[in-house]
Protein backbone atom coordinates (compact mmCIF):
# COMPACT_ATOMS: atom_id res chain seq x y z
CA UNK A 1 0.00 0.00 0.00
CA UNK A 2 1.39 3.41 -0.96
CA UNK A 3 1.87 6.06 1.75
CA UNK A 4 -0.97 8.10 0.26
CA UNK A 5 -3.33 5.12 0.18
CA UNK A 6 -2.44 4.19 3.76
CA UNK A 7 -3.09 7.74 4.94
CA UNK A 8 -6.40 7.86 3.07
CA UNK A 9 -7.47 4.51 4.54
CA UNK A 10 -6.64 5.70 8.05
CA UNK A 11 -8.52 8.98 7.56
CA UNK A 12 -11.63 7.22 6.33
CA UNK A 13 -11.53 4.61 9.11
CA UNK A 14 -11.12 6.98 12.05
CA UNK A 15 -13.02 10.22 12.49
CA UNK A 16 -10.64 12.52 14.34
CA UNK A 17 -13.42 15.03 15.03
CA UNK A 18 -15.23 12.40 17.10
CA UNK A 19 -12.09 11.74 19.13
CA UNK A 20 -11.52 15.43 19.77
CA UNK A 21 -15.02 15.68 21.24
CA UNK A 22 -14.07 13.15 23.94
CA UNK A 23 -12.02 13.65 27.10
CA UNK A 24 -8.37 12.99 26.30
CA UNK A 25 -8.07 9.73 28.21
CA UNK A 26 -11.26 8.41 26.63
CA UNK A 27 -10.11 9.46 23.17
CA UNK A 28 -6.85 7.52 23.56
CA UNK A 29 -8.73 4.43 24.76
CA UNK A 30 -11.06 4.68 21.76
CA UNK A 31 -8.09 4.99 19.41
CA UNK A 32 -6.34 1.94 20.93
CA UNK A 33 -9.31 -0.22 19.97
CA UNK A 34 -9.46 0.87 16.34
CA UNK A 35 -8.55 -1.82 13.82
CA UNK A 36 -7.23 0.92 11.53
CA UNK A 37 -4.58 1.77 14.14
CA UNK A 38 -3.39 -1.83 14.16
CA UNK A 39 -3.38 -1.93 10.34
CA UNK A 40 -1.35 1.29 10.18
CA UNK A 41 1.30 0.04 12.62
CA UNK A 42 1.39 -3.45 11.10
CA UNK A 43 1.74 -2.09 7.56
CA UNK A 44 4.61 0.28 8.38
CA UNK A 45 6.31 -2.42 10.48
CA UNK A 46 6.62 -4.59 7.38
CA UNK A 47 8.30 -1.88 5.32
CA UNK A 48 11.91 -0.95 4.79
CA UNK A 49 11.25 2.70 5.58
CA UNK A 50 14.78 3.59 4.44
CA UNK A 51 14.21 2.22 0.94
CA UNK A 52 15.06 4.64 -1.86
CA UNK A 53 11.95 3.72 -3.83
CA UNK A 54 9.78 4.64 -0.84
CA UNK A 55 11.58 7.96 -0.50
CA UNK A 56 10.91 8.62 -4.18
CA UNK A 57 7.16 8.14 -3.58
CA UNK A 58 7.19 10.97 -1.05
CA UNK A 59 9.31 13.09 -3.38
CA UNK A 60 6.86 12.64 -6.25
CA UNK A 61 3.98 13.99 -4.18
CA UNK A 62 6.18 16.82 -2.82
CA UNK A 63 5.86 15.55 0.77
CA UNK A 64 9.46 14.89 1.73
CA UNK A 65 8.85 16.37 5.18
CA UNK A 66 6.26 13.66 5.89
CA UNK A 67 8.86 10.99 5.12
CA UNK A 68 10.76 11.98 8.27
CA UNK A 69 7.68 11.22 10.39
CA UNK A 70 6.78 8.07 8.46
CA UNK A 71 10.15 6.50 9.24
CA UNK A 72 9.70 7.13 12.95
CA UNK A 73 6.30 5.43 12.90
CA UNK A 74 8.07 2.12 12.31
CA UNK A 75 8.97 2.35 16.01
CA UNK A 76 5.37 3.26 16.94
CA UNK A 77 5.02 0.83 19.84
CA UNK A 78 8.03 2.30 21.64
CA UNK A 79 7.02 5.92 21.15
CA UNK A 80 5.11 7.85 23.77
CA UNK A 81 1.49 8.39 22.78
CA UNK A 82 2.12 12.12 22.35
CA UNK A 83 5.09 11.57 20.05
CA UNK A 84 3.25 8.89 18.09
CA UNK A 85 0.31 11.23 17.47
CA UNK A 86 2.69 14.06 16.62
CA UNK A 87 4.47 11.98 13.96
CA UNK A 88 1.14 10.59 12.74
CA UNK A 89 -0.13 14.13 12.19
CA UNK A 90 2.99 14.99 10.19
CA UNK A 91 2.55 11.88 8.05
CA UNK A 92 -1.12 12.65 7.33
CA UNK A 93 -0.07 15.87 5.62
CA UNK A 94 0.44 13.72 2.52
CA UNK A 95 -3.33 13.84 2.04
CA UNK A 96 -4.71 16.74 4.08
CA UNK A 97 -3.27 19.66 5.98
CA UNK A 98 -6.58 20.03 7.84
CA UNK A 99 -6.55 16.37 8.93
CA UNK A 100 -2.96 16.78 10.13
CA UNK A 101 -3.87 19.84 12.22
CA UNK A 102 -6.67 17.97 13.99
CA UNK A 103 -4.43 15.04 14.90
CA UNK A 104 -1.86 17.55 16.10
CA UNK A 105 -4.48 19.01 18.46
CA UNK A 106 -5.01 15.60 19.98
CA UNK A 107 -1.25 15.15 20.31
CA UNK A 108 -1.03 18.47 22.19
CA UNK A 109 -3.68 17.38 24.65
CA UNK A 110 -2.02 14.02 25.28
CA UNK A 111 1.41 15.58 25.82
CA UNK A 112 0.01 17.82 28.55
CA UNK A 113 -1.49 14.90 30.46
CA UNK A 114 1.23 12.67 31.91
CA UNK A 115 -1.26 9.99 32.91
CA UNK A 116 -2.22 9.54 29.26
CA UNK A 117 1.14 10.15 27.60
CA UNK A 118 2.41 6.62 28.10
CA UNK A 119 4.32 4.38 25.73
CA UNK A 120 2.06 3.16 22.93
CA UNK A 121 2.93 -0.45 23.83
CA UNK A 122 1.29 0.04 27.24
CA UNK A 123 -1.76 1.79 25.80
CA UNK A 124 -2.61 -0.88 23.21
CA UNK A 125 -1.96 -3.62 25.82
CA UNK A 126 -4.97 -2.27 27.77
CA UNK A 127 -7.24 -2.16 24.71
CA UNK A 128 -9.44 -4.74 22.98
CA UNK A 129 -6.75 -5.47 20.36
CA UNK A 130 -4.09 -6.36 22.93
CA UNK A 131 -3.74 -9.96 21.67
CA UNK A 132 -3.16 -8.83 18.09
CA UNK A 133 -0.54 -6.31 19.16
CA UNK A 134 1.14 -8.88 21.42
CA UNK A 135 1.32 -11.31 18.51
CA UNK A 136 2.77 -8.59 16.31
CA UNK A 137 5.50 -7.89 18.88
CA UNK A 138 6.37 -11.57 19.28
CA UNK A 139 6.62 -11.91 15.52
CA UNK A 140 8.96 -8.97 15.11
CA UNK A 141 11.32 -9.70 18.02
CA UNK A 142 13.12 -12.17 15.75
CA UNK A 143 12.02 -10.73 12.41
CA UNK A 144 12.93 -7.06 12.94
CA UNK A 145 13.63 -6.01 16.52
CA UNK A 146 13.62 -2.32 15.51
CA UNK A 147 9.83 -2.56 15.48
CA UNK A 148 9.68 -3.76 19.08
CA UNK A 149 12.65 -2.45 21.07
CA UNK A 150 14.47 0.24 19.05
CA UNK A 151 17.20 2.21 20.79
CA UNK A 152 15.95 5.27 18.93
CA UNK A 153 13.67 5.74 15.91
CA UNK A 154 16.41 7.35 13.81
CA UNK A 155 18.67 4.47 12.83
CA UNK A 156 18.79 0.73 12.16
CA UNK A 157 21.56 -1.82 11.75
CA UNK A 158 21.75 -5.21 10.09
CA UNK A 159 24.34 -7.85 9.44
CA UNK A 160 25.10 -11.47 8.80
CA UNK A 161 27.67 -13.99 10.01
CA UNK A 162 29.11 -17.14 8.42
CA UNK A 163 31.56 -19.70 9.83
CA UNK A 164 33.33 -22.92 8.99
CA UNK A 165 32.18 -26.23 10.44
CA UNK A 166 34.27 -26.10 13.63
CA UNK A 167 33.65 -22.38 14.20
CA UNK A 168 37.35 -21.47 14.15
CA UNK A 169 36.80 -19.10 11.24
CA UNK A 170 33.96 -16.63 11.56
CA UNK A 171 33.25 -13.79 9.15
CA UNK A 172 30.70 -11.02 9.54
CA UNK A 173 29.23 -8.06 7.68
CA UNK A 174 27.66 -5.11 9.52
CA UNK A 175 25.56 -2.34 8.01
CA UNK A 176 24.12 0.79 9.58
CA UNK A 177 21.40 3.03 8.19
CA UNK A 178 20.86 6.51 9.57
CA UNK A 179 17.92 8.84 8.97
CA UNK A 180 18.62 12.56 8.79
CA UNK A 181 16.62 15.54 7.55
CA UNK A 182 17.62 19.03 6.48
CA UNK A 183 15.35 22.06 6.60
CA UNK A 184 16.04 25.49 5.12
CA UNK A 185 13.65 27.52 7.24
CA UNK A 186 13.86 31.06 8.53
CA UNK A 187 12.67 32.35 11.92
CA UNK A 188 12.99 28.98 13.64
CA UNK A 189 12.65 30.71 17.03
CA UNK A 190 9.42 32.47 16.13
CA UNK A 191 6.75 31.18 18.51
CA UNK A 192 4.46 30.43 15.57
CA UNK A 193 7.08 28.17 13.95
CA UNK A 194 6.27 24.56 14.99
CA UNK A 195 9.50 22.90 13.86
CA UNK A 196 11.42 22.72 17.16
CA UNK A 197 8.23 22.38 19.16
CA UNK A 198 7.28 19.25 17.19
CA UNK A 199 10.58 17.63 18.15
CA UNK A 200 10.69 18.52 21.85
CA UNK A 201 7.08 18.84 23.03
CA UNK A 202 6.65 15.03 23.28
CA UNK A 203 9.62 14.87 25.67
CA UNK A 204 8.41 17.87 27.69
CA UNK A 205 12.01 19.05 27.94
CA UNK A 206 15.00 20.10 25.83
CA UNK A 207 18.73 19.98 26.58
CA UNK A 208 20.17 22.92 24.63
CA UNK A 209 23.89 23.52 24.09
CA UNK A 210 24.28 27.12 22.96
CA UNK A 211 27.19 29.04 21.45
CA UNK A 212 28.13 31.98 23.72
CA UNK A 213 27.86 34.40 20.79
CA UNK A 214 24.35 33.14 20.07
CA UNK A 215 23.51 33.47 23.76
CA UNK A 216 24.56 37.12 23.61
CA UNK A 217 22.02 37.96 20.89
CA UNK A 218 19.25 35.35 21.14
CA UNK A 219 19.01 34.12 24.74
CA UNK A 220 15.58 35.68 25.31
CA UNK A 221 14.28 34.34 21.99
CA UNK A 222 15.43 30.80 22.76
CA UNK A 223 14.13 30.74 26.31
CA UNK A 224 10.90 32.49 25.30
CA UNK A 225 10.20 29.93 22.57
CA UNK A 226 10.41 26.93 24.87
CA UNK A 227 8.65 28.67 27.74
CA UNK A 228 5.73 29.56 25.47
CA UNK A 229 5.41 25.92 24.40
CA UNK A 230 5.62 24.63 27.96
CA UNK A 231 8.85 22.72 27.33
CA UNK A 232 11.37 22.64 30.17
CA UNK A 233 14.66 24.03 28.88
CA UNK A 234 18.07 22.96 30.21
CA UNK A 235 20.14 25.83 28.82
CA UNK A 236 23.94 25.37 28.70
CA UNK A 237 26.26 27.96 27.17
CA UNK A 238 29.62 27.10 25.61
CA UNK A 239 32.23 29.37 24.10
CA UNK A 240 32.96 28.07 20.61
CA UNK A 241 35.81 29.94 18.98
CA UNK A 242 38.34 28.11 16.80
CA UNK A 243 40.70 27.80 19.77
CA UNK A 244 37.95 26.07 21.76
CA UNK A 245 37.74 23.13 19.36
CA UNK A 246 39.65 20.98 21.82
CA UNK A 247 39.00 17.51 23.24
CA UNK A 248 38.83 19.00 26.75
CA UNK A 249 35.71 20.93 25.77
CA UNK A 250 34.15 17.76 24.40
CA UNK A 251 34.66 16.20 27.84
CA UNK A 252 32.95 19.17 29.51
CA UNK A 253 29.87 18.62 27.35
CA UNK A 254 29.89 14.90 28.16
CA UNK A 255 29.85 15.75 31.88
CA UNK A 256 26.81 17.99 31.36
CA UNK A 257 24.92 15.29 29.46
CA UNK A 258 25.62 12.84 32.28
CA UNK A 259 24.45 15.34 34.89
CA UNK A 260 21.21 15.99 32.99
CA UNK A 261 20.58 12.31 32.28
CA UNK A 262 20.28 12.59 28.50
CA UNK A 263 18.45 9.59 27.09
CA UNK A 264 19.57 7.64 24.06
CA UNK A 265 16.32 8.37 22.22
CA UNK A 266 16.11 12.05 23.24
CA UNK A 267 17.62 14.52 20.75
CA UNK A 268 19.97 17.13 22.19
CA UNK A 269 19.60 20.61 20.66
CA UNK A 270 22.81 22.29 19.47
CA UNK A 271 22.48 25.98 18.59
CA UNK A 272 25.57 27.54 17.06
CA UNK A 273 28.16 27.62 14.33
CA UNK A 274 30.70 25.21 12.92
CA UNK A 275 32.87 24.80 16.01
CA UNK A 276 29.98 23.94 18.34
CA UNK A 277 28.54 21.66 15.66
CA UNK A 278 31.84 19.78 15.64
CA UNK A 279 32.52 19.43 19.36
CA UNK A 280 28.94 19.06 20.63
CA UNK A 281 28.12 16.64 17.81
CA UNK A 282 31.25 14.69 18.76
CA UNK A 283 30.10 14.58 22.40
CA UNK A 284 26.70 13.29 21.25
CA UNK A 285 28.44 10.56 19.26
CA UNK A 286 30.41 9.48 22.34
CA UNK A 287 27.63 9.72 24.92
CA UNK A 288 25.89 6.34 25.16
CA UNK A 289 27.96 5.61 22.02
CA UNK A 290 25.25 7.37 20.04
CA UNK A 291 22.83 10.05 21.23
CA UNK A 292 20.68 11.85 18.63
CA UNK A 293 20.86 15.61 18.20
CA UNK A 294 19.22 18.45 16.31
CA UNK A 295 21.48 21.14 14.82
CA UNK A 296 20.11 24.69 14.63
CA UNK A 297 22.74 26.41 12.51
CA UNK A 298 23.54 30.05 13.19
CA UNK A 299 26.49 30.63 10.85
CA UNK A 300 27.18 30.25 7.15
CA UNK A 301 29.73 27.48 7.76
CA UNK A 302 27.40 25.42 9.92
CA UNK A 303 24.39 26.20 7.75
CA UNK A 304 25.77 24.70 4.56
CA UNK A 305 28.64 22.50 5.74
CA UNK A 306 29.43 21.59 9.35
CA UNK A 307 25.79 21.51 10.51
CA UNK A 308 24.43 18.69 8.32
CA UNK A 309 27.82 16.96 8.24
CA UNK A 310 28.19 13.53 9.85
CA UNK A 311 31.88 14.29 10.55
CA UNK A 312 32.04 15.50 14.15
CA UNK A 313 35.45 16.25 15.60
CA UNK A 314 37.91 18.16 17.74
CA UNK A 315 41.48 19.31 17.28
CA UNK A 316 44.42 17.79 19.09
CA UNK A 317 48.21 17.94 19.26
CA UNK A 318 48.25 21.05 17.09
CA UNK A 319 46.41 19.39 14.18
CA UNK A 320 42.92 20.03 12.84
CA UNK A 321 40.18 17.46 13.40
CA UNK A 322 42.48 14.75 14.76
CA UNK A 323 39.76 13.16 16.91
CA UNK A 324 36.24 12.50 15.71
CA UNK A 325 33.31 10.26 14.94
CA UNK A 326 30.73 9.93 12.19
CA UNK A 327 27.44 11.08 13.66
CA UNK A 328 24.93 13.05 11.58
CA UNK A 329 22.18 15.12 13.22
CA UNK A 330 18.66 13.71 12.96
CA UNK A 331 17.60 17.19 11.88
CA UNK A 332 19.67 20.11 10.63
CA UNK A 333 18.04 23.54 10.32
CA UNK A 334 19.58 26.32 8.26
CA UNK A 335 18.06 29.63 9.32
CA UNK A 336 19.67 32.62 7.64
CA UNK A 337 17.97 35.11 9.97
CA UNK A 338 20.80 34.39 12.41
CA UNK A 339 23.31 35.77 9.89
CA UNK A 340 22.22 39.37 10.49
CA UNK A 341 24.20 39.55 13.75
CA UNK A 342 27.37 37.96 12.36
CA UNK A 343 30.61 39.90 11.90
CA UNK A 344 31.22 40.47 8.18
CA UNK A 345 34.47 38.58 8.49
CA UNK A 346 32.61 35.49 9.71
CA UNK A 347 30.21 35.69 6.78
CA UNK A 348 33.08 36.13 4.36
CA UNK A 349 34.95 33.08 5.58
CA UNK A 350 31.77 30.99 5.37
CA UNK A 351 31.41 31.81 1.68
CA UNK A 352 34.58 29.82 1.05
CA UNK A 353 32.63 26.62 1.69
CA UNK A 354 30.13 27.63 -1.00
CA UNK A 355 32.87 28.42 -3.53
CA UNK A 356 34.28 24.98 -2.71
CA UNK A 357 31.15 23.22 -3.95
CA UNK A 358 30.91 25.48 -7.01
CA UNK A 359 34.50 24.72 -7.94
CA UNK A 360 34.19 20.95 -8.06
CA UNK A 361 30.50 20.01 -7.88
CA UNK A 362 28.03 22.56 -9.35
CA UNK A 363 29.15 25.42 -11.56
CA UNK A 364 25.77 27.15 -11.06
CA UNK A 365 26.97 28.16 -7.60
CA UNK A 366 29.84 30.14 -9.11
CA UNK A 367 27.41 31.76 -11.56
CA UNK A 368 25.13 32.85 -8.70
CA UNK A 369 28.04 34.08 -6.57
CA UNK A 370 29.33 36.20 -9.44
CA UNK A 371 25.82 37.52 -10.01
CA UNK A 372 25.29 38.77 -6.44
CA UNK A 373 28.94 39.63 -5.67
CA UNK A 374 30.03 41.33 -2.41
CA UNK A 375 26.39 42.25 -1.73
CA UNK A 376 26.20 38.77 -0.25
CA UNK A 377 28.53 39.93 2.54
CA UNK A 378 27.16 43.47 2.86
CA UNK A 379 23.57 42.26 3.32
CA UNK A 380 24.45 39.16 5.36
CA UNK A 381 22.76 36.92 2.79
CA UNK A 382 19.83 39.28 2.34
CA UNK A 383 19.00 39.66 6.04
CA UNK A 384 20.19 43.29 6.38
CA UNK A 385 18.90 46.27 4.37
CA UNK A 386 17.16 43.94 1.93
CA UNK A 387 13.50 43.72 1.00
CA UNK A 388 11.93 40.31 1.36
CA UNK A 389 11.36 38.83 -2.09
CA UNK A 390 13.87 41.16 -3.77
CA UNK A 391 16.33 39.81 -6.34
CA UNK A 392 19.10 39.80 -3.72
CA UNK A 393 16.93 37.98 -1.18
CA UNK A 394 15.85 35.34 -3.70
CA UNK A 395 19.38 34.83 -5.05
CA UNK A 396 20.78 34.44 -1.53
CA UNK A 397 18.21 31.74 -0.79
CA UNK A 398 19.10 29.97 -4.03
CA UNK A 399 22.78 30.01 -3.10
CA UNK A 400 22.14 28.53 0.34
CA UNK A 401 19.81 25.84 -0.97
CA UNK A 402 22.04 24.82 -3.88
CA UNK A 403 25.16 24.79 -1.68
CA UNK A 404 23.39 22.51 0.78
CA UNK A 405 22.14 20.20 -1.95
CA UNK A 406 25.62 19.93 -3.50
CA UNK A 407 27.22 19.30 -0.15
CA UNK A 408 24.89 16.59 1.10
CA UNK A 409 24.89 14.83 -2.28
CA UNK A 410 28.65 14.50 -1.91
CA UNK A 411 28.74 13.78 1.82
CA UNK A 412 25.82 11.41 2.39
CA UNK A 413 26.81 9.04 -0.40
CA UNK A 414 30.01 8.34 1.55
CA UNK A 415 28.87 8.75 5.16
CA UNK A 416 31.73 6.89 6.80
CA UNK A 417 34.47 7.98 4.37
CA UNK A 418 34.85 4.43 3.11
CA UNK A 419 36.55 5.91 0.04
CA UNK A 420 38.37 9.18 -0.58
CA UNK A 421 36.66 10.43 -3.73
CA UNK A 422 35.25 13.35 -1.76
CA UNK A 423 34.66 16.55 -3.79
CA UNK A 424 33.69 18.46 -0.63
CA UNK A 425 37.30 18.14 0.59
CA UNK A 426 38.39 20.63 -2.10
CA UNK A 427 40.76 23.11 -0.45
CA UNK A 428 41.10 20.87 2.63
CA UNK A 429 44.21 18.87 1.72
CA UNK A 430 47.10 21.10 2.80
CA UNK A 431 45.13 23.76 4.69
CA UNK A 432 44.60 21.67 7.87
CA UNK A 433 48.36 21.66 8.29
CA UNK A 434 48.85 25.42 8.08
CA UNK A 435 45.52 26.82 9.32
CA UNK A 436 46.40 26.79 13.02
CA UNK A 437 50.02 27.83 12.51
CA UNK A 438 49.03 30.77 10.30
CA UNK A 439 46.27 32.02 12.63
CA UNK A 440 43.90 32.18 9.66
CA UNK A 441 40.15 31.80 9.80
CA UNK A 442 39.10 28.40 8.48
CA UNK A 443 37.47 29.87 5.36
CA UNK A 444 40.58 31.85 4.41
CA UNK A 445 42.80 28.79 4.89
CA UNK A 446 40.43 26.80 2.69
CA UNK A 447 40.32 29.51 0.01
CA UNK A 448 44.14 29.56 -0.08
CA UNK A 449 44.00 25.79 -0.47
CA UNK A 450 41.43 26.05 -3.27
CA UNK A 451 43.49 28.59 -5.15
CA UNK A 452 46.61 26.44 -4.95
CA UNK A 453 44.69 23.28 -5.83
CA UNK A 454 43.21 25.09 -8.82
CA UNK A 455 46.74 25.96 -9.94
CA UNK A 456 47.84 22.31 -9.65
CA UNK A 457 44.91 21.34 -11.85
CA UNK A 458 45.79 24.01 -14.42
CA UNK A 459 49.45 22.95 -14.27
CA UNK A 460 48.43 19.39 -15.20
CA UNK A 461 46.27 20.57 -18.08
CA UNK A 462 43.07 19.48 -16.37
CA UNK A 463 41.44 22.91 -16.64
CA UNK A 464 42.08 25.87 -18.93
CA UNK A 465 43.96 28.96 -17.75
CA UNK A 466 40.83 31.12 -17.93
CA UNK A 467 39.03 28.65 -15.64
CA UNK A 468 41.85 28.75 -13.09
CA UNK A 469 41.79 32.56 -13.19
CA UNK A 470 38.01 32.56 -12.84
CA UNK A 471 38.38 30.53 -9.66
CA UNK A 472 40.85 33.07 -8.26
CA UNK A 473 38.57 35.90 -9.34
CA UNK A 474 35.56 34.47 -7.51
CA UNK A 475 37.59 33.86 -4.34
CA UNK A 476 39.00 37.38 -4.29
CA UNK A 477 35.64 38.92 -5.27
CA UNK A 478 34.53 38.22 -1.70
CA UNK A 479 37.74 39.38 -0.07
CA UNK A 480 38.91 35.84 0.63
CA UNK A 481 42.60 34.92 0.59
CA UNK A 482 44.42 33.09 -2.15
CA UNK A 483 47.83 33.60 -0.53
CA UNK A 484 49.58 33.56 2.84
CA UNK A 485 53.34 33.59 3.29
CA UNK A 486 53.17 30.40 5.32
CA UNK A 487 52.97 28.63 1.96
CA UNK A 488 56.67 29.37 1.54
CA UNK A 489 57.41 27.01 4.44
CA UNK A 490 57.61 23.79 2.42
CA UNK A 491 58.26 21.73 5.54
CA UNK A 492 54.85 22.66 6.94
CA UNK A 493 53.13 21.82 3.65
CA UNK A 494 55.00 18.55 3.26
CA UNK A 495 54.19 17.56 6.83
CA UNK A 496 50.54 18.38 6.15
CA UNK A 497 50.62 16.23 3.01
CA UNK A 498 52.09 13.25 4.88
CA UNK A 499 49.49 13.57 7.67
CA UNK A 500 46.67 13.87 5.16
CA UNK A 501 47.88 10.82 3.25
CA UNK A 502 47.85 8.92 6.54
CA UNK A 503 44.37 10.21 7.34
CA UNK A 504 43.07 9.25 3.89
CA UNK A 505 44.18 5.64 4.17
CA UNK A 506 47.46 5.87 2.23
CA UNK A 507 46.19 8.07 -0.62
CA UNK A 508 46.52 11.83 -0.99
CA UNK A 509 43.38 12.00 -3.17
CA UNK A 510 43.44 15.81 -3.30
CA UNK A 511 40.22 16.96 -5.00
CA UNK A 512 40.67 19.58 -7.72
CA UNK A 513 38.61 20.84 -10.67
CA UNK A 514 39.10 18.52 -13.64
CA UNK A 515 37.68 18.84 -17.13
CA UNK A 516 36.03 22.12 -16.18
CA UNK A 517 35.03 24.07 -13.11
CA UNK A 518 32.16 22.27 -11.43
CA UNK A 519 33.67 18.84 -12.08
CA UNK A 520 36.11 16.95 -9.89
CA UNK A 521 39.30 14.91 -10.23
CA UNK A 522 41.97 13.82 -7.77
CA UNK A 523 45.71 14.35 -7.49
CA UNK A 524 47.32 11.41 -5.71
CA UNK A 525 51.04 12.00 -6.19
CA UNK A 526 53.11 15.14 -5.76
CA UNK A 527 56.78 15.14 -4.75
CA UNK A 528 58.48 17.44 -2.27
CA UNK A 529 60.26 19.30 -5.06
CA UNK A 530 57.10 19.62 -7.16
CA UNK A 531 55.23 20.95 -4.15
CA UNK A 532 57.95 23.53 -3.44
CA UNK A 533 58.25 24.71 -7.05
CA UNK A 534 54.50 24.77 -7.62
CA UNK A 535 54.04 27.14 -4.67
CA UNK A 536 56.60 29.54 -6.11
CA UNK A 537 54.89 29.45 -9.52
CA UNK A 538 51.46 29.89 -7.94
CA UNK A 539 52.67 32.96 -6.03
CA UNK A 540 53.33 34.76 -9.32
CA UNK A 541 49.60 34.69 -10.05
CA UNK A 542 48.63 35.74 -6.53
CA UNK A 543 50.77 38.90 -6.43
CA UNK A 544 48.71 40.35 -9.28
CA UNK A 545 45.62 40.52 -7.05
CA UNK A 546 44.74 43.17 -4.43
CA UNK A 547 46.92 42.95 -1.31
CA UNK A 548 49.03 40.43 -3.27
CA UNK A 549 46.42 37.76 -2.72
CA UNK A 550 45.88 38.27 1.01
CA UNK A 551 42.21 38.55 1.88
CA UNK A 552 40.29 41.05 4.00
CA UNK A 553 40.50 40.24 7.72
CA UNK A 554 42.03 36.82 7.07
CA UNK A 555 43.12 36.14 10.65
CA UNK A 556 41.04 34.96 13.58
CA UNK A 557 42.38 37.91 15.56
CA UNK A 558 41.09 40.28 12.86
CA UNK A 559 37.48 39.39 13.69
CA UNK A 560 37.75 39.32 17.47
CA UNK A 561 38.71 35.68 17.92
CA UNK A 562 41.71 34.38 19.82
CA UNK A 563 44.80 33.58 17.77
CA UNK A 564 44.93 29.79 17.25
CA UNK A 565 48.60 29.99 16.27
CA UNK A 566 49.39 30.95 19.87
CA UNK A 567 46.90 28.63 21.57
CA UNK A 568 47.60 25.79 19.13
CA UNK A 569 51.32 25.99 19.73
CA UNK A 570 50.74 25.95 23.48
CA UNK A 571 48.59 22.81 23.31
Amino acid sequence: MSPTSLAQFFKCAINISDLLNLPTETAVKELSGKTALYCLIDTISQLNVYDEALASEFEKINSVRSLYAYRQLKSALSLSCGKFLNELSQFLKVISEEEAVQWSLLADRVILENKVNKQMRLIVAEGPLSDKFKSLEENYISKDAHVVYPTSPYRISQGHVVSNEDYTDIDGVITSTVSTSIRVQNNALCIANPLLRSVYAPYRRCIALVDSNVDLHYKEDIQGYFEHHNIKLHYRVHRAMEVDKHINNVEKILAELKLLGASRDEPILIIGGGVLADIAGFAAALYHRNTPYVMLNTSVVSGIDAGPSPRTCSDGYGYKNLFGAYHAPILSITDKTFFKTLHKGWIRHGIAEIIKMGGVKDIKLLDLLEEVGPTLVDTAFGTVNTDKGSDVDVTCDKILGLALKSYVESEYDNLYETHQCRPHAFGHTWSPGFEIASGMLHGHAVSVGMGFNGYLSYQRGWIEKHEFLRLLDVITLFGLSIWHDILLDTEILWSAQLKMTEKRGGNLAAPVPKGALGSCGYINDISYEELKNSILDYKQFCILYPRKGVGIEPLCSDVGLEDPSVIGAAS
